[in-house]
């Protein structure tokens, strides 16, 4: 296996693997001699950028990252995590104000065992605080040699905006990635993340690329239900969101492109990701080596047009208002 390819973060200088490890399950799902082994294959096959957040097993996940990482090189890995909840069990949530952060980012750099943060993003929007209050204050640790980079997850599209704005208006460390949901069932990052990002120049980083699993193959249209040691088991609601007719297709679709090229189904629908113009790297959460070895083979072929074509053309979906009347052919001055 080829080592992966480095890719160039947003319009900055520092480059990341063009699969990122998410690493939700450490300390959970995952132990931590299995984390370790992951971390290990990942690095082996020229990963570099580990994705981790405060709230992952209330710093379990850090905490297990920084043991493996104080007997690396550390200046070779891209460390990204994020912060906006207490890490105490039963704790409230503190959101992004400047107290909390200060606080979070020396309790990460403390468990991760480094001395920086390559880059630390808010992980979700906080509408109780100013936004001027959490960009500034990400500026001060920016300056203070704690975070290389600043970027946000779960951000709509006037929060994005509104903050990339403010920053270059104070003069303000800006926003260099979003990490938003994206894959080949959940694309409403296209209607307007995905256009800031390009307009913008901000790296992408998908998470949940293979949407909780229902894209790597192993469900089917014969199921009446999830299979019980599946994170949908118990879940019957949310089984009949995804359990539709416009899924079954995609994933019928993504089968047969696996079969195309000999592989799966989750290393095609991470290709898709890899192969899209607006996006830098998928974050891939796998809870075993076998696993994280499954979808590091989506590094290893590229799809053709025509495949690419049948996967975008098969997951699209009508566009909500306004998009679907912006978008009409006599609207589009440009194509």
């Amino acid at each position: 296996m080829p080592a992966l390819a480095q890719r160039f973060l947003g319009r900055t200088g520092l480059q990341i693997s063009e699969l990122v490890l998410g690493t939700m399950s450490f300390g959970n799902q995952s132990d931590e001699p299995t984390a370790h082994a992951i971390l290990d294959e990942f690095a082996a096959a020229g990963g570099t950028c580990i994705d981790t957040a405060d709230t992952y097993q209330f710093g379990g996940s850090e905490q297990i990252i920084g043991r493996w990482l104080s007997r690396q090189d550390r200046d070779r890995f891209v460390i990204a995590t994020k912060a906006y909840g207490e890490m105490a069990a039963g704790a409230p949530v503190n959101g992004a104000g400047r107290k909390h952060l200060i606080r979070a980012v020396d309790a990460s750099l403390r468990r991760l065992q480094t001395d920086y943060i390559d880059l630390f993003q808010i992980h979700v929007f906080d509408d109780a605080t100013p936004i001027e209050e959490t960009l500034s204050t990400l500026d001060v640790l920016v300056q203070s040699g704690k975070l290389r980079f600043v970027g946000a997850s779960n951000y709509s599209g006037w929060q994005l905006q509104k903050s990339i704005d403010l920053a270059r208006l104070h003069d303000w460390e800006p926003f260099v990635a979003l990490q938003p949901l994206y894959n080949l069932l959940r694309r409403d990052a296209e209607h307007e993340l995905l256009p800031i990002c390009r307009n913008e120049g901000l790296g992408v980083l998908c998470w949940s690329p293979l949407e909780g699993g229902w894209l790597s193959g192993r469900y089917t249209r014969e199921m009446t239900g999830p299979p019980g040691d599946s994170r949908y088991a118990g879940q019957a609601e949310a089984w009949q969101q995804h359990a539709t007719e416009a899924t079954w297709s995609v994933l019928d679709t993504l089968r047969a492109i696996a079969e195309e090229i000999g592989g799966t189904p989750a290393q095609v629908a991470l290709r898709w990701l890899l192969q899209a113009p607006d996006v830098t790297a998928p974050i891939i959460g796998a809870r075993t080596v076998d696993h994280l070895r499954d979808n590091l083979g989506a590094a290893d072929f590229v799809l053709t047009d025509d495949q690419l074509n049948r996967l975008t053309s098969v997951s699209r979906r009508p566009a909500p208002y306004p998009y679907d009347v912006l978008r009409l052919p006599q609207f589009r001055r440009r194509s």
